[in-house]
């Protein structure tokens, strides 16, 4: 689903020239969140001069199907410099390629974009399997990028983050660098507050799954859109009412789809059963050679803040951006402080500082 950007989605203070009718945001620190203190070096920001003026009007970009290496993905194109390594985007539970709208305007002068949809999200249809696993969304993913034929620079929030930790993990050649955004770490938490619908919850019980979906579809678009706002935003009051009726409109088109409610369910049980079965995503994290940024939310109330550090320190090479007034979208709520860090290491990587 398409989670609005909020008004106020602009950069920290010396960057205020980006959005002049935004407010003033904090200042990000680059270090942990909270728990302990994390190993991994400060992640450092690039000029704000470097980026374009935010637009928070921007419309999604447009999007179509694309084949390559066996797998037809719908993808969102951000034009940007041809000699460049595009950046690729993968979205997070119930998101779509529309997540990074903002984030990928902000660094289209630097790489061009590909927002994809993941199998059976968004506008991409399910894979041919019928399979919804971690491992086979970051099979199809993998395909897709050795397909293209080129290094990219992996970028991924939540299940997308935890999806690039496996790619880049198998196939480091594919991946030039990595940017994980509140990526989905093991977190057992059993909170019901986690859930944007606690009756989700419901579901696995046997018998009940069929009546609870019959229940979950009658909330309308609009208020599964206020949902998602309250769990996913440090402030959800802060979003503006064209994006709001963006994201209503996605989710109508979604509850067209035939196959949206199994592919959700499919992909929420793989997710959990690759925290409890199977090899770690820390010892995945531990097998990652690309320069990594992570960036993670203080007010994140479905992966926990406390993450953040150990996340980052699991990573030979990876840094650590903490927001501490943000959620668990960081490139919807601040795209300027989000797209600063991702060049800046860029910027560190091809300058040997990273």
């Amino acid at each position: 689903m398409v989670l609005p950007s909020p008004a106020g989605a602009g950069p920290a203070p010396a960057a205020a020239s980006a959005t002049p009718a935004a407010p003033a945001l904090p200042t990000p620190r680059p270090a942990p969140a909270a728990g302990s203190p994390s190993r991994a070096a400060p992640a450092p920001l690039a000029d704000p001069g470097e980026l374009p003026p935010l637009d928070l009007g921007q419309r999604p970009w447009p999007g179509q199907e694309i084949s390559s290496g066996g797998v037809t993905l719908h993808v969102r194109l951000t034009p940007g410099p041809d000699d460049q390594a595009p950046a690729v985007y993968l979205h997070g539970l119930s998101g779509s390629g529309t997540n990074w709208t903002d984030l990928a305007a902000q660094l289209a002068p630097h790489a061009p974009g590909m927002a994809l949809d993941l199998p059976g999200f968004g506008r991409s249809r399910p894979l041919a399997s019928g399979l919804y696993s971690l491992a086979a969304h970051a099979d199809a993913v993998l395909c897709f990028l050795a397909g293209h034929g080129r290094p990219v620079h992996l970028l991924g929030n939540s299940l997308g983050g935890a999806i690039a930790l496996r790619v880049a993990a198998r196939r480091p050649e594919l991946v030039r660098s990595l940017t994980l955004l509140a990526p989905a770490m093991p977190d057992r938490r059993p909170d019901p507050r986690r859930l944007s619908d606690p009756r989700i919850l419901l579901a696995a019980v046997p018998g009940l799954r069929a009546r609870v979906a019959a229940r979950l579809a009658e909330v309308t678009p609009r208020e599964r859109v206020e949902q998602m706002m309250r769990l996913c935003f440090g402030d959800p009051s802060s979003v503006p009412d064209h994006r709001i009726a963006e994201a209503v409109a996605e989710v109508a088109e979604r509850a067209e789809q035939a196959w949206a409610g199994e592919a959700l369910w499919g992909t929420s049980m793989g997710m959990l059963r690759g925290w409890f079965l199977g090899r770690s995503l820390w010892s995945v994290a531990a097998g990652v050679t690309a320069p990594t940024l992570v960036v993670w939310g203080g007010r994140d109330r479905l992966m926990a803040p406390r993450l953040a550090a150990r996340t980052a320190s699991a990573l030979p090479r990876g840094r650590l951006l903490a927001l501490p007034e943000v959620g668990h979208i960081p490139q919807i709520e601040r795209p300027v402080t989000v797209a600063r860090a991702v060049l800046g290491m860029w910027r560190a990587v091809e300058a040997g500082r990273w």
